[in-house]
């Protein structure tokens, strides 16, 4: 049976817990601004006017997302596969879902907010140092943030080194590649993908 409607679905939970509740912010306090300091990867959520989905990895060192003040944060774009599907979603609906990661740590941070993509020279000036400035900034408008629990992490084990996996278990990414564009594209090692891809890091 598939659940159709809110109250089919809130019967089978019971009320989130006043914590659960309460702990959602409508800005960045100091310890979700600490934990973006200290974040080098998150996930960003976008949709596009007609509602298709898109889920991407954003990495760098630690602290490559600026926090600006309690309701701003600067993200640079950084070189990637010039499909540009985050983008375009944000010209199309300025909606911004952020999930940061820090490895080590089970919590992870929330932060939804509305997005523009900015190539002002002042906000451009906060990544002048990087390796590879970037051309423009994802500069988001917090409107909820909020740090989720550890359970997730907790049971998948992620920060575990007994369970990570060898990269041995899965084809090269050459390979899939080949797998499913098929054609004449030439091979790729992942010692040659690697290579390759230090180039743009």
């Amino acid at each position: 049976m598939n659940i159709e409607s809110v109250e089919a679905l809130r019967s089978l939970y019971p009320p989130a817990k006043d914590r659960a509740v309460k702990k959602q912010l409508s800005h960045l306090d100091r310890h979700c601004r600490q934990f973006i300091t200290l974040s080098p990867f998150v996930v960003l959520s976008s949709s596009s006017a007609a509602r298709t989905m898109d889920a991407s990895p954003r990495g760098g060192v630690p602290g490559f997302v600026k926090t600006t003040d309690e309701h701003t944060l600067l993200l640079p774009d950084a070189p990637g596969n010039n499909r540009l599907d985050t983008l375009e979603n944000i010209l199309a609906t300025r909606q911004l879902g952020l999930l940061f990661l820090i490895p080590g740590v089970d919590e992870t941070l929330r932060v939804n907010g509305t997005a523009v993509l900015s190539t002002d020279e002042e906000t451009l000036k906060f990544f002048a140092d990087d390796r590879r400035p970037p051309k423009l900034v994802i500069k988001v408008t917090v409107k909820e943030a909020y740090l989720h629990c550890a359970k997730a992490l907790m049971r998948s084990s992620l920060w575990s080194a007994e369970h990570q996996i060898d990269r041995a278990a899965l084809p090269t990414m050459g390979q899939m590649l080949k797998d499913q564009i098929g054609g004449d594209m030439a091979l790729e090692t992942q010692e040659e993908m690697v290579l390759r891809y230090a180039h743009d890091l």
